[in-house]
């Protein structure tokens, strides 16, 4: 008979609970509902600070080279990039050359001014790259093809090709599109001497940077930037051979060039995120309120919900039903509507997603902006389910401590 007893209770405490949801059809939908939206509230603030820590991760990964070779600005207090590697072509010359590293290329960086008018000039970044490629994935037009800097040693005095890719927003606030012509400068007062066409349209490099870019051919923007003459990069970047280790092909170059810093692409994206603590902290605290205001708000609505069914439980007490048979009759509630609403959110999470994605990179052009990794599912349900079932249990014993006859006649 012991044994039984609490197998009986147990059924008779589902068969309770059940009953109540069943009884206020209404109350239960509502209260799915409530826990969903929590669920959502944490896998979407979740997924935005998330996404605001993987930016520069993703823009590296997308560049998808595996030696980045970097230096300390010159001027450290200038705003904008000083590009502090000198003599970058016939660096990046002397890598290529090497048996361990398949291909170099330098990479250069500058604030700009751009427009499709002389006097109306927006400020943007801008990356000088020596070609495009597919991997750019264009929404409009094309990309431009290498560009080399002359073998006679003769610099440039303008644009060889004058050829730029914008960045879609760009694009947008300049008034720009393929085909069109938009003056290029470091300054207001150079913009009008510089004429670019407008070739493409993509935000490659603006996963890289953070912020909206355009993209030039390095030796134009060299020219714009006057730093022709010293050949001036932010970075060469570089691909180890084939069946070479990048780590080993690091050590060597550091050791070869000791006034670098030379990293992999793993350590450059540690060493970006370490620039940038503020990213890093943005979006901790995204993920760190996702879950608090999650648990607060599935409190206050299994607190509500409890509170909702006084005069019920009230009854129950006084024909004799314990605490415990009460508590648990609570718990059980809490579990089967945080078991449905999580369900629910979960399940509305990939295409809100997917919205609130198509809407950043048609605000701010970042494409996957919010992401979305297992642990943020995991999250989000557990939530749902643990807090809602222990919640609702301490509720529900609290409250079977309190009742009265009294409310009987609320």
């Amino acid at each position: 008979m012991s044994l039984r007893y609490p197998v009986v209770r147990t059924r008779a405490v589902i068969g309770l609970a059940f009953a109540h949801l069943r009884r206020s059809p209404g109350r239960t939908v509502l209260a799915v509902l409530a826990v969903s939206l929590s669920v959502l509230a944490v896998t979407l603030l979740a997924s935005l600070g998330a996404g605001v820590v993987e930016v520069g991760e993703t823009g590296l990964d997308n560049a998808n080279r595996d030696i980045w070779i970097s230096s300390d600005p010159v001027d450290p207090s200038a705003s904008g990039t000083e590009n502090p590697i000198a003599d970058s072509h016939g660096t990046a010359a002397e890598l290529t050359a090497r048996d361990d590293v398949s291909s170099a290329a330098p990479l250069a960086m500058h604030e700009v001014y751009i427009g499709t008018e002389p006097d109306d000039l927006e400020r943007t970044s801008a990356v000088g790259v020596q070609e495009t490629h597919d991997g750019f994935d264009f929404q409009s037009g094309r990309g431009f093809d290498r560009v080399e800097p002359p073998s006679d040693g003769e610099r440039p005095t303008e644009p060889q090709t004058a050829e730029i890719v914008l960045d879609p927003q760009v694009a947008d606030a300049v008034g720009a599109s393929v085909g069109d012509t938009v003056y290029v400068g470091t300054s207001r007062e150079t913009a009008p001497d510089y004429e670019f066409t407008v070739v493409g349209t993509a935000s490659y490099y603006s996963q890289f940077l953070g912020t909206p870019a355009v993209t030039v051919p390095l030796p134009d923007l060299q020219v714009v930037a006057g730093t022709t003459g010293t050949d001036r990069a932010t970075f060469i970047t570089a691909d180890a051979a084939s069946g070479v280790d990048p780590a080993t092909v690091r050590d060597d170059l550091s050791a070869e060039y000791p006034d670098y810093e030379v990293r992999t692409s793993d350590e450059q994206v540690e060493a970006m995120v370490a620039d940038r603590p503020l990213v890093l902290a943005s979006g901790t605290t995204l993920v760190g309120l996702a879950v608090i205001g999650g648990v607060v708000l599935t409190t206050n609505l299994f607190a509500l919900m409890v509170s909702q069914q006084r005069r019920e439980l009230a009854a129950l007490r006084a024909i004799g039903l314990s605490r415990h048979v009460l508590a648990g009759m609570i718990a059980v509630q809490g579990l089967v509507i945080g078991l449905l609403g999580g369900i629910v959110g979960i399940v509305a999470t990939p295409p809100l997603t997917h919205a609130l994605n198509r809407l950043a990179h048609e605000l701010v052009g970042f494409e996957n902006l919010l992401q979305t990794p297992p642990e943020v599912y995991l999250v989000g349900f557990a939530l749902a389910v643990g807090v809602g079932t222990v919640v609702a249990g301490i509720t529900g014993w609290r409250v079977g401590r309190t009742l009265k006859l009294q409310h009987l006649e609320l």
